[in-house]
């Protein structure tokens, strides 16, 4: 096949910059002790510990409406098969390897002839043919590692190799690009616990079921005082997520109704599929489109560890790949033109080994895959440089090798699609090259 790693697509020209810029300041750094001062209010979910919102702190009129970037990331944690959602069908060693588990080439949605998505990946077509999705194969850590905890938080903080840093990526980029007109809702995960990703001193915010939200605005007791003292304190340690004031709190409150979620309906005919993940997108579409101000929006979809019964066309990861295909159709088929200013970015903490196993499945590997989708895309290509698949290209002689770093996708992103210009403290050590950008935005 390829004995050196051969670029999939043409470099991209570099990431725009702007020479009058100067530094922003970072997070406000609200100090937990004011929300005991002041009394104030928490947004939380039912069946939750309170929420304490600290964006607002920051935010002298919020900023709403109008047309912004937003960038969704969705980790599928427990490594998923890059092999089997992009597949390489024009290498014979792809169906040496996995004599069981290949998916056949009748079944395979080819992109290019060389490679093609899995088949329950096939409601993504339109989007490819259209220009707005791409594929980023052999990516990944630089730092390798079986530990699925090692390797999750390394990619969610960021520093690879490093496992002693304590904030994410994420929260890193929201705290050197801090906005004072910004909202609470700059930055969302949706799930039951804040992501590594945006663990750190800049304020973000998590929500189980945007249906289920509450407020509670009553005047507090002395021991109610307490209690909210109490809560503050374990909800800022963790997230650095802090109210100043009931007027900054209920405002908070004022942007949330905006998206009355009981009464939502997807747009254009879209139907998200049941689950977690289906769940996750469609209430981020509903923020979108409610211009709440969201930018940075993170969800989970697990169940990728498939060391047994695989499966090909059909089985068990097929049925996890159908959830996503489908829950991103839905996701852009509502939005429809404000998909214009989304992109959705997928990542998992490693790959599998292109040799099958002797249970019909695979273990950990290295290099995986990533699926762009959005208006500035550049679509319709499988970006990277692609090592092949012979066994003196592979990683240690079994898996696939990593040719692009994590970190320059997502560098990538930051720049040409959220307009960020100093990144380097969003991934320390990690110098940022346009070179090594995979062209994934447009430019």
């Amino acid at each position: 096949m390829h004995p050196h790693p051969r670029r999939l697509d043409e470099p991209p020209h570099g990431p725009r910059t702007d020479p009058s810029s100067t530094p922003v300041t970072p997070g406000c750094g609200v100090s937990r002790r004011v929300f005991v001062r002041s009394g104030g209010i928490a947004l939380l979910s039912l069946g939750m510990e309170p929420l304490f919102l600290g964006r607002a702190a920051c935010a002298e009129r919020p900023r709403l409406g109008g047309s912004h970037p937003v960038l969704v990331c969705l980790f599928q944690r427990g490594a998923a098969d890059g092999l089997a959602m992009v597949v390489p069908h024009g290498d014979p060693i792809y169906y040496r390897e996995r004599p069981r588990i290949a998916v056949p080439r009748r079944d395979i949605v080819d992109l290019d002839g060389e490679f093609g998505l899995h088949p329950r990946l096939g409601p993504l077509k339109p989007w490819w043919d259209d220009g707005t999705l791409a594929a980023i194969h052999a990516v990944g850590s630089p730092a390798a590692t079986s530990s699925h905890g090692d390797a999750q938080d390394s990619m969610e903080c960021g520093t690879p190799g490093v496992n002693t840093t304590r904030d994410g990526w994420a929260n890193r980029y929201l705290g050197h690009s801090a906005e004072r007109d910004a909202t609470p809702f700059r930055a969302v995960a949706f799930g039951s616990q804040l992501p590594r990703a945006l663990a750190g001193s800049a304020p973000s915010l998590v929500i189980e079921d945007l249906r289920t939200f509450g407020v509670s605005t009553a005047a507090p007791s002395p021991r109610d005082r307490l209690t909210a003292a109490f809560a503050a304190t374990r909800a800022g340690a963790a997230t650095g997520v802090v109210a100043c004031s009931s007027a900054e709190g209920l405002a908070a409150v004022e942007i949330l109704k905006r998206t009355d979620p009981v009464r939502y309906s997807p747009g254009r005919g879209a139907v998200y599929p049941p689950g977690r993940l289906g769940r996750s997108l469609l209430q981020i579409a509903q923020l979108v489109k409610a211009d709440v101000g969201l930018e940075l929006a993170f969800a989970d979809v697990s169940g990728w560890d498939t060391h047994v019964n695989q499966g090909a066309s059909q089985g068990q990861l097929a049925t996890r790949l159908d959830e996503l295909g489908q829950a991103l159709a839905a996701f852009a088929r509502d939005l429809g033109e404000r998909m214009r200013d989304v992109v959705v970015v997928t990542m998992s903490e490693f790959g599998r080994t292109v040799r099958e196993n002797g249970n019909a499945g695979t273990d950990h590997g290295h290099g995986s895959a990533m699926l762009v989708l959005g208006g500035p895309v550049r679509g319709g290509r499988v970006l990277g440089r692609w090592p092949g698949l012979d066994p003196a290209a592979r990683f240690e002689g079994r898996d696939l090798a990593v040719t692009t770093d994590f970190r320059d996708v997502l560098t990538e992103l930051l720049v040409r699609h959220l307009g960020a210009y100093d990144v380097a403290p969003v991934f320390p050590g990690h110098a940022v090259d346009a070179s090594r950008f995979p062209g994934a935005i447009r430019v």
